[in-house]
């Protein structure tokens, strides 16, 4: 059952929602921007209505089928770390774009919503908010560049596997966590090389 259902959520993840609206409205993502084939691309490119609509459908790949897993009980505790961590995977690598995909956040929302009840996204939320409160602070409103908005993103997924500990989450939770953290960390790994290289810039 947890290899069925690992393949199930990984197809879920790779559906790439965002990539086909965007053709629909006749938009190419993967010339958009950094090329992300994600729904903050699809948003840039055709509007808040596709956008939104790439989001909440980002979402549900990850969040429905860990949500039937854990609403049946058909996989629990350490088995569901593969599912979770392969619907992440299904976005990062899809098929369907010769093994290719996006950064993962919306999915990555949709299966911490369904692993708690929306508690860890909701943190989750609540935590970039406030790093990205803080960073327009130190830059005085200015916008971020895109090294610094990904750095922020893993940096919130860290901060998140505090509050899991914290709150006393099973350690199959902090297992899924553990996989998601590594998963953004890979997808977001050009925005922290870069981020990093910049910080070294600006101390030497």
């Amino acid at each position: 059952m947890i290899i069925l259902w690992t393949l199930v959520s990984f197809l879920s993840g790779s559906l790439m929602f965002s990539y086909w609206l965007g053709l629909q409205a006749k938009q190419n993502l993967k010339e958009v921007g950094d090329g992300n084939p994600g729904a903050l691309n699809l948003w840039r490119a055709a509007g808040y209505a596709h956008g939104l609509a790439g989001v909440a459908l980002d979402f549900l790949k990850g969040y429905v089928p860990l949500a039937c897993l854990v609403a049946t009980g058909t996989v629990s505790g350490f088995g569901l770390v593969l599912p979770s961590a392969a619907a992440i995977m299904g976005h990062a690598f899809s098929p369907f774009m010769r093994w290719r995909g996006g950064k993962a956040i919306a999915v990555t929302f949709g299966v911490w919503s369904a692993l708690t009840g929306f508690a860890a996204s909701l943190a989750y939320a609540v935590i970039l908010a406030v790093l990205l409160a803080g960073s327009r602070l130190l830059t005085r409103g200015r916008p971020t560049g895109s090294e610094a908005d990904g750095f922020q993103v893993v940096l919130g997924m860290l901060l998140l596997g505090v509050f899991l500990l914290v709150a006393g989450y099973a350690r199959a939770i902090l297992a899924c966590w553990l996989a998601s953290m590594l998963l953004l960390a890979y997808t977001h790994r050009k925005e922290l090389r870069r981020f990093i290289a910049l910080r070294v810039r600006l101390r030497s």
